[in-house]
C-alpha cells in the first residue's frame, strides 16, 4: 500500500482538471494515503488575497485571480514531497504547468453532466460560470481546456466514482508506472 511506502510515488503529484472533478477531496486522501503534505491552491489564492475566489474575481477581476495563483504556485518550488489540487485553470497556463517537470500530474476528468450534479445551485461559488446557463458554460470551459488537461501524464475518470475509490485509482496508475 502507498501509504506503508511511497518510495514508488513521484514526490510531487498535481490534481489537475475542470471545477468538480474532486481534486481538493481526492487531494485530501491521497495525502492521507501517503502522507504526503496536501495544498489545495485555491485555498492557498484565498489565504493569500484573505477572501473567497468569487470575491477576488468580482472585485479585482480573473487577472488578479491568476497573478495570486502564480504566486502561490511559485511558493511550493521547493515543497515536496507534496499533493497539489491545482485550480480548473492552471493547466490552461504553461508557466504555470510546465513549472514542475517532474511533478506526476492526473487529469481528475469529469463530465459536464456530473459538473453540474456536483455543484447543484452553488452557482455563486463558480465565477466562471453563467447562472443563466450553466451547463452550456461548462461545456464550452471544458471544450476550451480539455488540449490543456491531455498535457496531463495520467487520466482518472470520476463519474460514478467516489473520492476514496479515485484516490484508490490514482495510486495504483502512480504505482504501476513506477514499476
Amino acid at each position: 500500500m502507498a501509504g506503508d511506502d511511497t518510495g514508488d510515488l513521484p514526490d510531487r503529484i498535481v490534481l489537475v482538471g475542470f471545477m468538480a472533478a474532486g481534486k481538493s477531496t481526492v487531494g485530501r486522501r491521497l495525502a492521507e494515503r501517503t502522507g504526503f503534505p496536501f495544498v489545495d491552491l485555491d485555498a492557498a489564492v484565498e489565504e493569500l488575497a484573505g477572501r473567497s475566489i468569487p470575491d477576488i474575481f468580482r472585485e479585482e477581476g480573473e487577472e488578479t485571480f491568476r497573478e495570486m495563483e502564480a504566486e502561490v504556485t511559485r511558493r511550493l518550488d521547493d515543497v515536496r514531497p507534496a499533493v497539489i489540487s491545482a485550480g480548473g485553470g492552471w493547466m490552461a497556463r504553461p508557466e504555470l504547468r510546465d513549472r514542475w517537470p517532474d511533478a506526476a500530474r492526473v487529469w481528475l476528468r469529469v463530465s459536464p453532466e456530473a459538473v453540474l450534479e456536483r455543484i447543484g445551485d452553488d452557482l455563486e461559488s463558480r465565477p466562471m460560470l453563467d447562472p443563466g446557463s450553466p451547463l452550456r458554460s461548462i461545456r464550452a470551459i471544458l471544450e476550451a481546456r480539455r488540449a490543456d488537461y491531455a498535457r496531463a501524464e495520467y487520466r482518472v475518470e470520476t463519474d460514478d466514482r467516489d473520492p476514496a475509490e479515485v484516490a484508490r485509482a490514482v495510486l495504483a496508475l502512480l504505482e504501476d508506472d513506477r514499476a
